[in-house]
């Protein structure tokens, strides 16, 4: 085989062990058909190693990723590890060292699922997140612990060069799905950061006469994704608000089980990170009935940005068409396990 990519495996916690291991027969399966090898290197970087070693991951552990071609992670999270812990731990470095800005978050409704609510068969949208700065801040702090008047500060902030760069990437996904993209935005009440995304992300767009940009505040915006979801196509939005509209978009598509995530930098200088959306899901860990959709098409965007295009299309082809056919995992009303609905799709991949 003469193309080969070397890929970081994150398992994690809970289901994203179930979830990435069949991700990963899924894509050395569909290498084999397309003549390509995948190098899998799996990282225990999870809570247990949090509770060995009182880090998410090894001191050199952004440098041992570096040399990889991507990263693919499962989920990380168990009840006795605060989520703060496991996330600015793990994900929220290997994002901010690895300048994965854009946090690209697709949704549409996949055959053979039953949306949340009816008239949505069209339903096709694609978040665009900015995913290293905004209101995930380190900045801030408590005061005046345990007296009536302790608080809590928290700062978001907002670069020009963030919104810009993130702006740019949504105005590029819109102007290959008809033009119009919505920019989230909360001017109204937050009076000094919004009113300055909506200023970057204006100013932006002007370099692209084929885009309509819409502003909307985010609380109407959530309730036109309920009420209206098919008159959306594209989606520019903040770290928070991105990350609240994308898991809104998959419930309405049917269960946050199917939606993918892809953490990129899009000049490939260093290693972009794909995963499911969905958390490591402590209630139905172990039990083997998580639904792998989100993982294998979060694995197909990873081939994809690798440049195996066919492939992507491939694994895509065969996890739909395993839907189409009526299997499907509990969330989904269904009754297959993951290893079941793995097996399906590698049957359409042999």
């Amino acid at each position: 085989m003469s193309r080969r990519y070397v890929i970081d495996a994150i398992p994690g916690d809970g289901i994203g062990v179930d979830v990435t291991d069949v991700a990963m027969q899924c894509v050395d399966a569909v290498a084999g058909m397309y003549g390509f090898d995948v190098q899998w290197r799996v990282r225990d970087w999870n809570s247990h190693f949090y509770r060995k070693a009182g880090r998410m991951m090894p001191v050199d552990g952004i440098e041992q990723l570096s040399s990889g071609d991507g990263i693919y992670l499962g989920a990380v999270g168990t009840p006795d590890v605060p989520d703060d812990v496991t996330l600015w731990g793990l994900l929220i470095p290997i994002r901010r060292e690895f300048d994965q800005y854009i946090n690209l978050r697709p949704m549409r409704l996949l055959p053979g699922i039953v949306g949340a609510m009816p008239g949505i068969e069209d339903l096709d949208i694609v978040v665009v997140r900015e995913n290293v700065e905004g209101e995930y801040s380190q900045i801030g702090g408590r005061f005046g612990a345990g007296t009536e008047g302790e608080f809590a500060v928290q700062e978001s902030v907002f670069t020009r060069r963030g919104i810009a760069r993130a702006a740019r990437y949504a105005a590029n996904v819109a102007t290959e799905r008809g033009g119009r993209l919505v920019s989230a935005t909360k001017s109204n009440g937050i009076i000094h950061t919004m009113p300055f995304w909506d200023e970057v992300v204006a100013e932006t767009i002007t370099a692209f006469p084929g885009v309509v940009v819409e502003k909307v505040l985010i609380d109407a915006l959530a309730a036109r994704l309920v009420m209206k979801p098919t008159s959306i196509r594209t989606i520019v939005a903040s770290n928070l608000f991105g990350d609240i509209l994308s898991d809104l978009v998959a419930g309405i598509a049917g269960s946050i089980g199917i939606a993918p995530s892809a953490n990129l930098n899009p000049e490939r200088r260093h290693p972009s990170m794909f995963e499911p959306v969905h958390g490591s899901a402590p209630d139905i860990a172990g039990k083997g009935i998580a639904n792998p959709v989100g993982a294998l098409w979060a694995a197909a965007m990873m081939l994809d940005h690798l440049g195996e295009a066919e492939a992507a299309r491939s694994l895509t082809s065969a996890f739909e068409g395993t839907l189409a056919d009526g299997t499907a995992t509990p969330d989904l009303k269904g009754t297959a396990t993951t290893v079941e609905f793995a097996a399906e799709v590698l049957s359409r991949l042999s």
